[in-house]
């Protein structure tokens, strides 16, 4: 574990066919008045997209590149740069979309979230928030997906499927990352599901998001489908015997 990296912060950009956007887009996330490092996730983007953030890479100590060797998900990206940052000593870690849909500018609002919380969300859905360049239906898709988890879960966030976010490396830890069932986008509710079981702090600052202008969307309708899924198994597996477990697990980590 790097002492270097004591109260920085990780950002974790996932990517698939990214070449379009790649380097500008840690170009700017490094340009930002805060300490901050990234971490590019390529799943083997046959658009050269991994060879792009490993010539950054060589130019400059704070970007660092891990390769899979195929598509593998948006969750699994996720887990695999929050296990990078804990090896490595990071206090928090960061994740984005790489398309600039969550504008790099965020990012020092979005770090000063964690002096007060332990979870910060980029939100369209607080005041001073929302979207551009999205379709109607985008617009109704996603607003009725995140009315539904909240619903479904009594999640307290107002943008629970928010993909721009700050962990605390503490609550990575206890999160217990290998147990993480859903993938995909779905990743997004468990993650805010389990953090509010937890009990952990939650704060939201209002962002605008600008839907892709280069690339292609990742979003599918099998996405949604297991969206849904994970909404349901989150809402009716969290039985008293889980919430007998939960408990007992934070009385040990108090002690």
């Amino acid at each position: 574990m790097s002492e270097t990296n004591v109260g920085r912060a990780l950002v974790i950009v996932p990517t698939y066919n990214e070449a379009e956007n790649i380097e500008r887009l840690l170009r700017e996330i490094l340009a930002q008045p805060a300490p901050l490092d990234v971490v590019v996730v390529d799943d083997a983007s046959p658009d050269g997209t991994g060879r792009l953030a490993d010539a950054l890479a060589a130019q400059d100590a704070r970007v660092h590149v891990l390769h899979r060797a195929a598509k593998l998900g948006l969750g699994t990206a996720y887990i695999a740069g929050f296990k990078d940052a804990l090896a490595r000593g990071y206090a928090y870690a960061i994740t984005m979309d790489a398309d600039f849909s969550h504008n790099p500018r965020y990012l020092p609002q979005l770090l000063g979230l964690m002096a007060e919380h332990d979870l910060g969300i980029g939100s369209r859905y607080v005041p001073g928030g929302g979207s551009t360049g999205c379709s109607w239906s985008r617009i109704v898709l996603s607003k009725g997906a995140n009315a539904f988890a909240k619903f479904m879960l009594g999640l307290k966030a107002h943008d629970c499927t928010a993909g721009f976010r700050c962990y605390k490396a503490e609550v990575l830890r206890a999160i217990e990352l290998d147990t993480i069932f859903s993938s995909g986008y779905s990743f997004l509710v468990e993650m805010v599901t389990r953090c509010q079981r937890r009990g952990y702090r939650i704060g939201e600052i209002p962002i605008i998001f600008d839907n892709r202008r280069l690339g292609k969307s990742k979003i599918s309708r099998t996405e949604i489908w297991k969206s849904i899924y994970t909404i349901f198994r989150l809402r009716f597996a969290w039985l008293p015997w889980e919430r007998w477990a939960e408990a007992r697990r934070q009385r040990r980590r108090a002690a």
